[in-house]
């Protein structure tokens, strides 16, 4: 306690030596005192709003009204009753604070601070609250069973803490409670049956923590209840029929349960209902009939669980409807007739069902729509027939389906449409000149169809475009020039064609591509030197084309480059030497063409097999299979393979073996709960182990299902390349689509350590901003990491491509940046051992199709030990590594935090901050200008949004500090930030 307040604690007891409750100016000396003592207990007591808190003023004549001059404080009758310290930036403990010395408090609200330790089992005695708000801090611990003391008390909120253990089950005692807040906590156990006795509770939020057990059945008796939110959890069992009696219910949001069973049919009672959340769960049975008759329902979320039979045709009654989610389920027959009968539908996704039949009439008239998935069922019927004009489309996936007819020109005349798929359908015809009218196009996907003719050259007008996938149809022509006009291209995919002529010139100005294909068509002639200019460029496949001449040296520019394949063509000549200056890891097949002379040594050339040189006549080299070159005596070559081998095994056999072992001992827990559950019984049914598991027994089967799926890892497949592996895209037989990062070199990274980093890391966490690992398989021949495909990329490569940036609106920017600090605060706080990931940049964050931020690659994290001094070699991206761990290598949570700051900052400006970062640590805030951090891409944000901003940007500035320690914990980041941008 400072000697201040230890001062004006004595001066109010000389001054009123008698303490009397009810004695006006003595009660208000007595709650001063407590609370000037509560603050001197506080770690920083001289916070500018706690200033106020003093004695400068002290007399017998005002002394009655001393704590109710002070800011955050109201009285009645001289004595406290409402205390308001919200967003104070308080750090400190509730251990002191004077529950016992004011007994007329009615209003506590202490949120978004930093008070820690546990709530006080002394907080029963607030006997006349009626509000209380502790939400958003760092209290741990289990929730005292004598907050339910509080009978009086109409709103409890207790958001966003670290609370845990069970929920008292005397809450059903507080008769008089309204709004219940618990949510994001870690709270355990059941949920109180005793909550049934609450029937003037109007919300009930628990969702995002760790309950388990049954809903249970006397939530039905909560008949004033509207907002019910339990998802997110670990509940199971049914839905009770009970909650069929909340007539009043608005909101219900079961979703990311375990919860099985049918769904009630009274759940069609449910009148003034507008959100049904029930995805993300093990339901089955048919949806029922009764749904149709939710005359208010604007969002139905059914997606994700294990319904079969047909969409209730019913739903087409629902005339509010705007979403309606029900893909990765077993639905089967047509769609209801009469969906977007009242032309309010936005988003319909049915994807991965078995649903058939044609697209319905209503839907070709549904100008509402705004975002469409049909993929991965049965639909078809005549595809020029069956959709419209659509003037706010922004996505549609049409593909893994039975469509067949031509693409009409009306697709010209959705002006906002940004992705277009109408892959693997039997579409023939020709590819609509319209098309070039999508200004603001970013992936057209047309692959594994009939389709015929030219590229049209209204195709080049497509400035926005970044994938175009035409592969595998019946094209002919050669590549139209206008193609290098769609200079922001990623991706382009012409294989498996009939393209004649040269190689396009033009092609060289796509500087941003990182994967072209144009293998399996009948181009000739030499490749064009312009090749060299494709610096980014990270698959090539010239392949199974008629291409002559050398092999351009221009090719050594591409240092990006991870697979380079000119096989099957007439290419003549030596090797170029320059060659050798491409990276190491650069897989390259240059087999079937007319080559001639020595293999080059070094770089790239280092793992050239005999099969990836064969069918060249006069090749020769240090290559098992190959001739010898004359300058390169056979005894010579042969004991040096020889002692590369045995020094390769003698350095890799203890590596693999503990990676083996890793192996075994994560299979072995696998297998055990496997014979847990099986009840005594000697065989598992290895039919219903996870389809991803870590080294289990059915890894054959997935390892199978995966090369099949990529079609042994071709490069059609290929989305990126990562630090030690290839990524590829991969739709199983069960419907799930995943990323697989293919290791390039076994034997060297199963012993690797960010390898087993990575394993490791992903298997333990689990959150929704983390990019999830579904398994792991290894044999001789491929290695792999399987995990969830998340299709808009990297947030680096967005910002790089303008119109993808100009996408990425202020809202969307504030979502993500609180998606990676919810994040980075579960990986340090919620995590044991703490998890730093050491490489948090805009390469490594990737958005999903609703732009939620997803933390990749963790190969360079580490996990904190209380007991180590948690030295490391340098690891991270340049530009967004901490200062003191770039010269202690002393790793802790701060060097996170650190790189947080730099990302909110380069989300925020669309590109990163670098010198900027120096100019907002060495200015004062009054000095900074908003508008000069801000992306210009961007219209300047309306009010709202820009103090939001604004607020964003002094988090961003102290994260920068550099003292570590001044740094904020990402936890408290994460707090601020779901409360003061949550609206956003």
């Amino acid at each position: 306690m400072g000697s201040f307040e230890i001062i004006s604690i004595f001066l109010l007891v000389l001054l009123f030596p008698s303490f009397h409750p009810k004695g006006g100016a003595s009660a208000s000396a007595e709650e001063a005192a407590a609370l000037l003592k509560w603050k001197a207990r506080c770690q920083n007591q001289n916070n500018s709003l706690l200033t106020s808190w003093n004695l400068q003023s002290i007399n017998a004549s005002n002394s009655s009204n001393l704590p109710c001059t002070w800011a955050g404080i109201s009285c009645i009758n001289g004595s406290v009753n409402r205390l308001n310290l919200s967003a104070w930036g308080i750090k400190g403990s509730l251990y002191d604070f004077p529950f016992l010395s004011l007994p007329n408090l009615e209003y506590l609200d202490l949120s978004l601070n930093q008070f820690f330790g546990s709530i006080p089992h002394q907080i029963g005695n607030l006997s006349k609250l009626i509000y209380l708000d502790f939400s958003v801090n760092e209290l741990s611990q289990e929730i005292p069973p004598e907050i339910c003391n509080l009978r009086n008390l109409i709103h409890l909120a207790l958001v966003r803490n670290q609370l845990s253990g069970p929920i008292p089950p005397e809450i059903g005692t507080m008769y008089y409670i309204v709004d219940i807040y618990l949510e994001f906590n870690n709270l355990t156990g059941s949920i109180p049956a005793s909550f049934g006795n609450l029937n003037r509770l109007v919300n009930l939020y628990l969702f995002q923590n760790h309950l388990s057990g049954l809903i249970p059945h006397a939530i039905g008796n909560l008949i004033s209840l509207q907002s019910l939110d339990l998802s997110q959890n670990y509940l199971t069992g049914s839905i009770p029929e009970s909650l069929g009696n909340l007539t009043n219910l608005i909101h219900l949001y079961l979703f990311d349960n375990r919860l099985s069973g049918s769904i009630p049919k009274n759940l069609g009672d449910l009148k003034f209902l507008t959100h049904m959340e029930l995805g993300e769960n093990q339901l089955s049975g048919s949806i029922p009939v009764s749904i149709g008759n939710l005359s208010n329902l604007e969002k139905l979320y059914l997606l994700k669980n294990q319904f079969s039979g047909t969409i209730p045709q019913e739903l087409g009654n629902l005339k509010k409807l705007l979403v309606l989610e029900l893909d990765q389920n077993q639905l089967s027959g047509p769609l209801p007739e009469q969906l977007c009968q009242n032309g309010t539908l936005q988003n319909i996704t049915v994807s991965e069902n078995m649903l058939t039949g044609p697209i319905p009439g209503s839907l070709k008239n549904c100008s509402s729509l705004i975002r469409t998935r049909f993929n991965g069922n049965q639909f078809h019927g005549n595809l020029s027939e069956m959709f419209g004009i659509y003037p706010f489309l922004d996505f549609i996936d049409l593909s893994n389906n039975e469509f067949y007819g031509e693409l009409s020109s009306s697709w010209g005349k959705c002006k906002i449409l940004r992705t277009l798929m109408v892959a693997k359908n039997n579409i023939t015809g020709g590819i609509p000149p319209e098309l070039g009218n999508l200004t603001q196009l970013h992936t057209l996907d047309l692959s594994s169809n009939f389709l015929s003719g030219e590229i049209p050259r209204a195709v080049g007008k497509l400035a926005s475009m970044l994938e175009l996938d035409l592969h595998d149809n019946q094209l002919t022509g050669s590549i139209p020039q206008e193609l290098g006009a769609l200079t922001g291209l990623l991706y382009l995919d012409l294989s498996t064609n009939s393209f004649n002529g040269s190689f396009p010139e033009h092609l060289g100005d796509l500087r941003n591509l990182f994967h072209m294909n144009l293998s399996n068509n009948v181009l000739s002639q030499k490749i064009a030197f312009q090749i060299g200019k494709l610096t980014q460029l990270s698959e090539l496949d010239l392949s199974r084309n008629f291409f002559t001449g050398e092999i351009p040296s221009e090719f050594q520019s591409l240092q990006s480059l991870g697979t380079l394949d000119l096989s099957h063509n007439n290419l003549s000549g030596l090797i170029p030497k320059a060659l050798t200056k491409l990276p190491g890891s650069l897989h390259i097949n240059i087999s079937f063409n007319n080559l001639e002379g020595p293999i080059p040594s070094g770089g790239a050339f280092v793992n050239l097999t005999i099969e990836e040189v064969q069918g060249n006549k006069g090749l020769c080299g240090n290559i098992s299979g190959l001739q010898a070159c004359e300058s390169s005596p056979l005894i010579k070559k042969h004991v040096k393979n020889k002692g590369k081998k045995k020094l390769v095994l003698t350095i890799l056999s203890p590596l693999l073996g503990s990676f083996v072992l890793l192996c075994a001992f994560l299979g072995g827990l696998r297998l055990h709960e496997q014979w847990r559950k099986s009840s005594g019984t000697e065989d598992i049914d290895m039919s219903k182990v996870n389809l991803f598991s870590i080294c289990t027994y059915d890894g054959k089967a997935v390892y199978k299902e995966i090369v099949m799926a990529t079609e042994e890892f071709s490069d059609i497949f290929c989305i990126g390349k990562g630090g030690y592996g290839s990524v590829y895209k991969a739709q199983l037989p069960s419907g799930d689509v995943v990323a697989v990062k293919r290791l390039h070199n076994m034997p060297e990274m199963a012993s690797h350590k960010n390898l087993l980093n990575e394993i490791r890391a992903l298997t333990e966490i689990k959150h929704r901003n983390i990019v999830k690992l579904f398994g792991f398989c290894s044999n001789s021949q491929h290695s792999f990491l399987v995990y969830e495909y998340l299709e808009r990329g990297s947030l680096a490569k967005i910002f790089s491509i303008e119109e993808e940036a100009k996408e990425l609106d202020w809202r969307k920017r504030l979502k993500i940046i609180r998606g990676i600090a919810h994040a980075l605060s579960y990986m340090h706080h919620d995590c044991s051992p703490a998890i730093v990931h050491r490489d948090i940049s805009s390469n490594n964050i990737l958005l999903d199709p609703e732009y939620e931020a997803h933390i990749s690659d963790f190969g360079t994290s580490k996990f904190l030990k209380n007991d180590s001094s948690n030295w490391s070699s340098l690891a991270g991206t340049y530009g967004y590594v901490a200062p003191e761990y770039a010269y202690t290598m002393k790793v802790t949570e701060k060097c996170d935090v650190y790189s947080f700051g730099v990302l909110t900052m380069e989300v925020m400006k669309g590109k990163h901050p670098g010198d900027l970062i120096a100019y907002l640590m060495s200015s004062s805030p009054e000095e900074i200008e908003l508008k000069d951090l801000l992306d210009q891409r961007l219209l300047y944000p309306n009010e709202e949004i820009e103090n939001i901003l604004a607020f964003v940007l002094k988090l961003a500035r102290a994260c920068l500090h550099v003292d570590p320690q001044s740094r904020p914990t990402m936890l408290f980041i994460s707090r601020l930030l779901s409360t003061g941008a949550s609206s956003v």
